[in-house]
């Protein structure tokens, strides 16, 4: 799968009180939609793994975006 990311993408996440929230500048926003419309065109089952270590910024929790 290709995915576009815009230059300049910040996406962070956290977790707590029942909900999680991903909070993105411009270029992350785009950069996520980028990966939503990637993932669509996909197979069931396919998906992306974002974490501090691929993608999001430090102390977010891991975001996993499956296609079913």
């Amino acid at each position: 799968m290709r995915i576009d990311w815009e230059e300049g993408f910040e996406i962070g996440t956290t977790m707590g009180d029942g909900m999680v929230r991903i909070a993105a500048n411009k270029e992350g926003l785009v950069s996520l939609a980028n990966i939503l419309l990637a993932l669509a065109e996909e197979s069931p089952g396919s998906h992306i793994h974002l974490d501090e270590d691929n993608s999001l910024e430090d102390g977010s929790c891991e975001l996993v975006i499956e296609r079913v």
